[in-house]
């Protein structure tokens, strides 16, 4: 098969597993943690892994992929690049948002912060990811930026991503495991219902993060293929960042 459809076929896959994780999660919190609301309760907690696995995992991972596709290479490169930046922009305010809810949630049930490992993954990730933006807005997309410094940044900013997406996939696989143990382990005594017996919901959401992880090496295989690269043009580091790029 040629690269181009099997970089298509790759491409739906990408985009089906993601749509599927976020079906997934919303599915998860809707019929087996009660419903989604913003008042303090545990209700408002169901909002934390809906935002992060739709903004920190689905959204970046279609952002970062976006230069791969065939059909954008001999465009202009200009509205690609703010296209993918409004991606990235869009995950990072779910992700906030989401961090925004289990804060809220903690403060309003007495509960600590910043306890856990994934928390600190999750916390870690999600102020890199907002460093990365600012920095890659200012460095591509100011017409300011000296060319020196996008030469140089490049190469940093691509493997910043390619690691805050990893970190990402780390951040939610363990956030699910760690609501599970929180939830089921032991819950009002039950043993039928404790992780260990592999009740319904403990199914649905180890499924969620195969899920998860399927649609993250899909990512990164698409992000490691040397053949999907954009075509580097000898324009592309000497003009400004809002001038039109065609390679």
């Amino acid at each position: 098969m040629s690269s181009a459809p099997l970089f298509y076929l790759s491409y739906v896959l990408c985009v089906t597993l993601g749509f599927v994780c976020v079906v997934f999660v919303c599915y998860w919190n809707a019929s087996w943690r009660g419903g989604f609301a913003w008042d303090g309760s545990g209700l408002q907690f169901n909002w934390h892994p809906v935002l992060m696995v739709t903004g920190l995992v689905v959204l970046y991972g279609n952002a970062v992929v976006l230069y791969r596709i065939p059909l954008t290479w001999g465009q202009t490169k200009q509205p690609w690049k703010l296209l993918h930046a409004l991606e990235l922009l869009m995950a990072m305010f779910f992700s906030i948002l989401g961090l925004c809810a289990v804060f809220d949630f903690h403060h309003a049930n007495n509960i600590p912060d910043l306890y856990s490992l994934h928390s600190w993954l999750g916390i870690s990730t999600t102020v890199l990811f907002t460093v990365q933006w600012v920095l890659g807005l200012g460095a591509f997309l100011f017409p300011c930026s000296p060319v020196p410094f996008r030469a140089l940044f490049k190469p940093v900013h691509v493997w910043m991503g390619h690691a805050i997406f990893i970190l990402s996939l780390i951040s939610c696989i363990s956030g699910i495991n760690e609501k599970l143990i929180l939830t089921l382990n032991g819950r009002n005594g039950s043993s039928e219902e404790a992780y260990s017996a592999l009740p319904a919901e403990a199914l649905f959401a180890n499924s969620l993060g195969i899920l998860i992880i399927a649609f993250g090496l899909v990512v990164l295989k698409i992000l490691s293929n040397q053949k999907w690269q954009r075509p580097q043009c000898n324009q592309e580091e000497s003009v400004t960042p809002l001038l039109p790029e065609r390679c």
